[in-house]
């Protein structure tokens, strides 16, 4: 149970906030603690709508000062649910969206609740970017200091690996600029070490040109998808930098590409996004078409169009976890096909083997991401809407973690990941890695403030 507010500390925070506060029984409360994870139905006590990072800074104080717990909203994509806790403070910050791209140093200054949408259109208009995500509903920040992996890392590195500032406010509603030279071992922890010192009120991301962006993506039969795989991990080993992508079990989709009497159908698919022309795209592919596609989309888009042509609605249920492989044999390419022909039916689960290498396994090796070096990543992301089928999609989710295991390292980015114990969150940045993020932890919020996330516990 929360600790009673009094109504003088509530209105003292509704003075203090040029943006709004919201509490049980208002006019959009229910709406304000919606996430993006349907399966999360949590009750906050105060959420607060900060406009400003003064806003963040009076928000954190009131919480503290009424004993509250407290999470963070950026984008809300924490499958775990970890922005939305029951009898909590929640510092909302999707008002500051604000995005300043800066074409001649190349950088652009991101705010705290943006998400990919927000960026990608902003540096659209200047044919630039930077690393997102694979949705354009995804926060940027969390999405940033947790890792970053997306579309372009393969050839932009992570998104971790283009921050170059952030503002945060401390669990002492305090204002502290990090980069390499202020504050450094705090900016060392932010790549990859998430929420855990701070709310990012503004990142600083560097940019990268991007004239062209072109996309293939390709549907088969499932019948023919061992050999599928095989050809997509063959060509996903030796394709260019400006190869990203993925191979995909799932049931098609009712989109307009895809004809009716396959929709609800499982299908594999492939898809393969390239910084470069369609045409290049198309001979670089060629051995796919050759394996006679069902459905084929090929052509040259705009990154911020191909950001969110595979958005995921929101409010399923959603239930997702990953593993990194050191390799990924014939032996794993027909376990990974057998899992995928049994996702489970009646839900819109998918089966996702991602291609890593590139800028991330040869970009900075000095931050906690052991997992970077992995060349393949499995992806199971479990969606659907019936409770019935919560333990059956769950239990899928398990079964994919375990036919990877003989093939996996320790590892695994942990944004990919709900709530699997400490463990998994230790191995996933290393024992030694972790020591080091547990002092930052230490100096930036000693007594575990926000600890709503993949927490890190201070070290004392």
């Amino acid at each position: 149970m929360a600790p009673h507010i009094s109504e003088s500390a509530l209105a003292g925070l509704v003075e203090d906030l040029a943006g709004q506060v919201i509490i049980p029984g208002d006019p959009g409360y229910d709406e304000a603690r919606a996430l993006h994870n349907g399966m999360i139905d949590r009750r906050p006590s105060v959420i607060a709508q900060c406009a400003t990072g003064a806003d963040v800074s009076n928000a954190v104080l009131f919480g503290r000062a009424a004993d509250l717990p407290i999470a963070v909203r950026g984008g809300g994509h924490s499958v775990a649910g970890s922005s939305m806790i029951d009898g909590a403070l929640i510092i909302d910050l999707r008002r500051m969206h604000g995005v300043v791209v800066d074409p001649e140093d190349m950088t652009v200054r991101v705010e705290g609740g943006a998400t990919m949408s927000h960026l990608d259109h902003a540096c659209q208009p200047f044919h630039v970017a930077t690393t997102g995500g694979r949705v354009s509903t995804t926060g940027v920040g969390g999405f940033t200091l947790g890792g970053g992996s997306g579309w372009l890392e393969r050839k932009f590195g992570l998104a971790s690996d283009n921050l170059l500032a952030a503002d945060l406010i401390t669990a002492e509603g305090k204002h502290v600029h990090t980069d390499a030279e202020e504050n450094p071992e705090l900016f060392w922890a932010l790549h990859g070490g998430g929420g855990n010192f701070g709310v990012a009120t503004s990142l600083t991301l560097r940019l990268h040109p991007l004239p062209r962006m072109s996309v293939a993506m390709l549907f088969f039969l499932p019948e023919n998808a061992p050999e599928v795989v095989r050809t997509f991990r063959d060509l996903g080993a030796r394709a260019p930098d400006a190869m990203g992508g993925g191979t995909i079990y799932l049931p098609a989709p009712p989109e307009p590409f895809v004809p009716e009497e396959l929709v609800g159908k499982l299908v594999c698919g492939t898809l393969f996004t390239y910084t470069g022309p369609v045409a290049e795209l198309r001979d670089f592919a060629a051995p796919l078409f050759a394996l006679k596609p069902v459905i084929e989309i090929v052509t040259d888009i705009p990154y911020v169009d191909l950001q969110s042509m595979l958005d995921d609605p929101p409010g399923l249920r959603n239930y997702w976890s990953a593993e990194y492989l050191r390799e990924f044999p014939d032996e794993a390419v027909e376990v990974f096909c057998d899992r995928g022909a049994r996702i489970p039916a009646s839900t819109a689960t998918q089966h996702v083997l991602f291609p890593m290498g590139g800028a991330v396994a040869a970009g900075p090796t000095q931050y906690p991401q052991p997992w970077r070096t992995a060349p393949w990543a499995v992806h199971p992301f479990a969606t659907w809407e019936d409770p019935a089928y919560d333990e059956q999609a769950k239990q899928w989710v398990h079964d994919v973690r375990a036919d990877a295991r003989p093939w996996a390292i320790d590892a695994t980015y942990l944004n990919f990941v709900g709530a699997e114990g400490e463990q998994r969150i230790v191995s996933s940045f290393g024992e030694e890695n972790y020591r080091r993020l547990a002092a930052v932890k230490a100096a930036y919020d000693p007594d575990n403030v926000f600890r709503f996330n993949q927490n890190i516990v201070p070290a004392g």
